[in-house]
């Protein structure tokens, strides 16, 4: 089935990482035709931004394949209880975790408040993350780039090593890289230097934790309709996004889910230290 150009209207958001439930048009989190095959049966999961956008098409994914699941979010009540909703519609349970990953002690209490609750954590899809569009470097302050990092990287470092205290055979993580880890973004130099970043800590993890036999891997979105669009970027921008790709379209949450579904699955057993890149047919290196 073709996917159709996302015919955006005029919005704007004036505080990230956004609401899903103010958009227009909303972001697609699953397709219809969607088969699931009991690929993460009885396993449990923690998704960090998992409340909307790529995250809300993870939590979704991961439910209709089997797994209970653990919602990191910052404080978007709205979009979370509606994700926890599609969990729970799916028959699998779902805990809502509300705070600020850049706080470590946060990061560590909900990772063994969701062992407790659950019983126990076989997958971490770190995900959330935040951006702040500048046009020039002298722009990016200390203020800024501190924030940047400890929610874009220091906060996957802080919920691997507590993940990593439960983790046996077989289980794994899953980071969010992007695109802009692979390719100049002129207006997004400390967003994408943190995205460098995960790649990098996800190849370096996955080669440390290779003998235990937990896998690490990401997945790199391009241009993907979500609440951090409309929060973060100019109207104009808005309008265009996404038609800079060789499929001149942005893409939806739901095109992402299914790659971190087969990462996450038996499916993946021999793969470790990769990313697989969706971003609408941009070639990159690496």
């Amino acid at each position: 089935m073709k996917q159709e150009v996302i015919k955006t209207k005029p919005q704007k958001q004036n505080h990230q990482p956004g609401v899903e439930a103010r958009m227009d048009p909303k972001p697609e989190y699953i397709k219809k035709t969607y088969k699931a095959s009991g690929k993460l049966k009885g396993k449990t999961a923690l998704i960090t931004g998992g409340d909307s956008g790529i995250g809300r098409a993870v939590s979704v994914h991961y439910a209709k394949e089997g797994a209970d699941i653990g919602i990191v979010y910052l404080d978007e009540d709205v979009d979370a209880i509606e994700t926890r909703k599609l969990v729970e519609a799916e028959g699998r349970k779902c805990i809502l975790f509300k705070g600020d990953v850049k706080d470590a002690g946060f990061c560590r209490s909900t990772v063994e408040k969701i062992v407790k609750e659950l019983g126990s954590l076989n997958i971490l899809v770190n995900n959330a993350g935040m951006q702040f569009p500048q046009k020039e470097a002298e722009a990016i302050s200390e203020k800024q780039l501190e924030e940047t990092f400890r929610t874009n990287i220091y906060a996957y470092f802080f919920f691997a090593e507590a993940a990593l205290k439960h983790f046996k055979e077989g289980d794994c993580i899953i980071n969010t890289t992007s695109v802009t880890a692979y390719r100049s973004s002129p207006n997004l130099i400390d967003y994408s230097s943190t995205k460098g970043a995960i790649t990098s800590f996800t190849r370096s993890l996955a080669t440390n934790l290779a003998k235990k036999k937990i896998r690490v891997n990401a997945v790199a979105p391009g241009p993907v309709w979500t609440p951090l669009i409309v929060s973060t970027f100019e109207e104009e921008k808005i309008k265009k996004f996404g038609s800079e790709t060789a499929m001149e379209r942005a893409g939806q949450p739901a095109e992402l889910g299914p790659a971190y579904v087969f990462l996450a699955s038996d499916d993946a057993s021999f793969i470790t230290g990769q990313v697989i890149h969706v971003n609408g047919g941009e070639v990159v290196n690496g």
